[in-house]
């Protein structure tokens, strides 16, 4: 073949027309890609902002436990790498009780609460955990008893920094990116009382949702609305847009057996996980650990159309990967991210006594193929020995730069 002396053959790909790098750039959808166009040649990177806008939710990685550095791994296991960053905000004095958007919502014992971007380290503060309702008193130096709470039956106690730190919230979700809406509202559930609580950005306290107590299981966000789940899988919807909050409920046949509940809303349909927990005897260091396994999940998929809702078990996902434990739970097409096998559920420990402070972690985590019942680990955390890693467990996060 012969080359048309009007042809050049050191295409100079750097002068590719704006129009055509804007086509480009809003085809891509994964973070990395977009990092490596913008890192081509500056006029590649002066044609595109820094913060992309377009892209869609990316693949979880796994944020790992501390180790001696301020430095922090989060895991991604489709390629089975460990990407770090520095992240001094998330030390061994605080820690993380939640995860939404690519933030996480952190707890100090100072005792300040503040969600963060891993990436950006954009930060914004929450009301501390002394403006909670139950909370009656807060005094620094009241060593091993500065705070002070009246339980829903009116019983006074006491609580110290790090037992409000580890166990006072047991979940913290967020209803958008902070960074793209100012207005974005943080829902908490309680672990002691099983009471919903949340604040608007710019509030200075929290407040309680009375009519959706014990509908603490899981709580999500979807279009306006907070969904928690009941035990039972009763769902209350709680809209709290206005000055106090409206609660309703879907109403379903009770749901027996089962240790655990999340609720996690696809593209169509809301579906209700169960997990089923067993009791496990962990032998390292010349010890013995009585610790929690999961060993089956069960899902269900909310049917509306009949004349009274009722959750109907399903055998499959198809192509959809679940992802579930601390973080906001989240539902994923595995087609969309090259590596990805769907009908799998990815799970973290979210309920064993030995996420404290000072214990060390065979952390309960892994994946669910809900075909054959099987469960794998993950490479990053061997199942079946003991770990090295330590407080806190594993978290899934979803890398968002804005």
């Amino acid at each position: 073949m012969v080359l048309s002396k009007t042809m050049s053959v050191d295409n100079d790909w750097s002068e590719l027309p704006p129009e055509l790098l804007d086509t480009i750039v809003n085809k891509l959808i994964d973070l990395r890609d977009y990092l490596h166009f913008r890192a081509v040649c500056p006029s590649w990177r002066s044609s595109t902002p820094a913060t992309p806008k377009n892209l869609p939710c990316q693949l979880p990685w796994l944020m790992l436990p501390k180790n001696q550095s301020n430095r922090r791994g989060f895991f991604n296991f489709v390629d089975n790498k460990v990407h770090f960053l520095n992240l001094p905000e998330a030390s061994n004095s605080r820690r993380r009780c939640g995860s939404s958007h690519g933030w996480l919502i952190i707890v100090d014992e100072s005792p300040s609460i503040f969600v963060i971007n891993p990436l950006t380290k954009v930060t914004f503060n929450l009301p501390p955990v002394s403006q909670f309702p139950n909370v009656v008193n807060f005094n620094f130096y009241s060593v091993g008893r500065e705070f002070t709470l009246r339980s829903p039956h009116g019983e006074v106690y006491a609580r110290n920094l790090k037992e409000m730190r580890d166990s006072f919230i047991r979940k913290a979700v967020i209803s958008s990116s902070p960074s793209r809406d100012p207005n974005f509202i943080t829902m908490v559930i309680l672990n002691e009382t099983g009471e919903l609580a949340y604040c608007k950005n710019g509030e200075h306290s929290w407040k309680f949702i009375n009519d959706a107590r014990f509908y603490d299981e899981d709580v999500i966000y979807f279009e306006g609305l907070f969904y928690a789940v009941h035990k039972s899988g009763e769902i209350a919807v709680c809209d709290v847009s206005g000055d106090t909050p409206s609660v309703s409920f879907i109403e379903t046949p009770k749901q027996n057996g089962g240790d655990m509940q999340y609720l996690v809303k696809t593209n169509d349909e809301f579906l209700l996980v169960t997990r089923f927990l067993e009791l496990d005897i962990d032998a390292a260091y010349h010890q013995l650990d009585v610790v929690y396994k999961t060993v089956e999940f069960c899902v269900f998929r909310l049917v509306l159309e009949r004349p009274r809702c009722e959750w109907e078990e399903i055998n499959s996902l198809g192509e959809t990967m679940l992802f579930l434990g601390e973080n906001s739970s989240l539902a994923l097409l595995a087609s969309d991210f090259p590596g990805c096998e769907g009908n799998r559920i990815y799970f973290t420990d979210d309920y064993c006594e030995a996420n404290y402070d000072g214990v060390d972690g065979n952390h309960d985590l892994g994946y669910y193929n809900l075909a054959g019942g099987s469960i794998e680990a993950l490479s990053c955390c061997p199942r079946n020995s003991h770990s090295v890693l330590r407080w806190p467990p594993p978290i899934w996060f979803t890398p968002n730069p804005c």
